[in-house]
């Protein structure tokens, strides 16, 4: 056996052996993952599951928060001016503002204004990017929860269909 894989029965031994530790240790890396760590998000942390459910963009950002919201240069929104495939929007979001919490997309021409949502653990960038589905030409907002205040960046995303303006 050992002639056909050009190896020694030292270096087969030595080889099931490293394979033995990296298999222990991953194991062990599993069970710690599984059993050790904190989950991101608490589990008494209700599903925001009315706001999503809602029609209006207002309606939607009220139910998510409770509150207003106002414009922020410090939030940076990139999503495209055309959008040739309504199926797909890519969307991206980050921040310079201090102690995020939440970061939130809302779509308002969509049938569900609501289109995400995220919790942001604390020491987390905050930065999200996602592909949204929108319906029509529509302003998205993207809204930033921070130090206990709610901030906002919006953009209008022309949905075409072919890419030929709309």
């Amino acid at each position: 056996m050992t002639a056909s894989l050009g190896c020694s029965a030292e270096q087969l031994a030595t080889r099931r052996l490293i394979l033995k530790g990296v298999a222990a240790v991953t194991l062990i890396g599993l069970g710690h993952a599984a059993f050790g760590a904190a989950p991101a998000f608490a589990a008494n942390d209700p599903y925001p599951e009315d706001a999503f459910k809602l029609k209006g963009a207002a309606e939607a950002i009220k139910a998510l928060y409770g509150r207003e919201h106002e414009p922020s240069d410090k939030i940076k929104l990139d999503a495209p001016e055309i959008a040739e495939n309504g199926g797909v929007v890519p969307i991206a979001v980050t921040t310079t503002l201090p102690d995020v919490t939440s970061i939130s997309f809302v779509v308002s021409e969509n049938p569900n204004a609501l289109a995400a949502s995220y919790k942001i653990p604390e020491g987390t960038v905050p930065a999200v990017a996602n592909r949204l589905k929108m319906a029509k030409t529509s302003n998205v907002i993207a809204l930033v929860e921070s130090g206990g205040k709610l901030y906002s960046a919006t953009k209008e995303v022309k949905v075409t269909v072919g890419g030929c303006g709309g």
